[in-house]
């Protein structure tokens, strides 16, 4: 997993260069929230201090900061004259307790892994773009059983 400071957002490849989101319509985009990965990481730590795992770990598209992704199927957002159409949450993988015990399980609670899209509006993204909520549905909670 690499960081690029731009990058391009189609309707058919997802992000351009990102092998997954031409395969998945509904899928092409993950987003993942500063404040959700710190709240899951917050999960994590103990006594020997706090948990210093990247958000790449997260594998995520993109990583944002200062707002709060819509928790429900529906909700749109916009990066520019980008406009991804939230379409679930992003359901960890195996490989986040291969990162770190527990995180799996701290992704899980209040959508903190993050939130897949489908490209309704191509555009091109650069780090610093304004990220704008333009539809936030009512939340849709899911709970681990146990």
């Amino acid at each position: 997993m690499r960081e690029v400071e731009h990058g391009q957002i189609t309707t058919v490849a997802g992000l351009v260069g990102d092998h997954k989101g031409a395969k998945f319509k509904n899928r092409a985009i993950t987003i993942l929230a500063r404040e959700d990965w710190q709240d899951a990481l917050a999960e994590l730590s103990d006594l020997a201090g706090p948990v210093p795992l990247p958000w790449t770990v997260r594998r995520a598209n993109l990583f944002v900061e200062g707002v709060r992704l819509p928790r429900a199927r529906g909700g749109i957002v916009g990066i520019g004259d980008v406009r991804l159409e939230v379409t679930y949450p992003t359901q960890p993988c195996a490989r986040m307790e291969e990162a770190h015990p527990g995180l799996l399980k701290a992704l899980h609670p209040a959508w903190r892994g993050g939130v897949t899209c489908r490209v309704l509006a191509e555009g091109m993204i650069r780090v610093g773009d304004p990220v704008r909520i333009l539809l936030s549905p009512p939340e849709h909670v899911i709970r681990l059983p146990g």
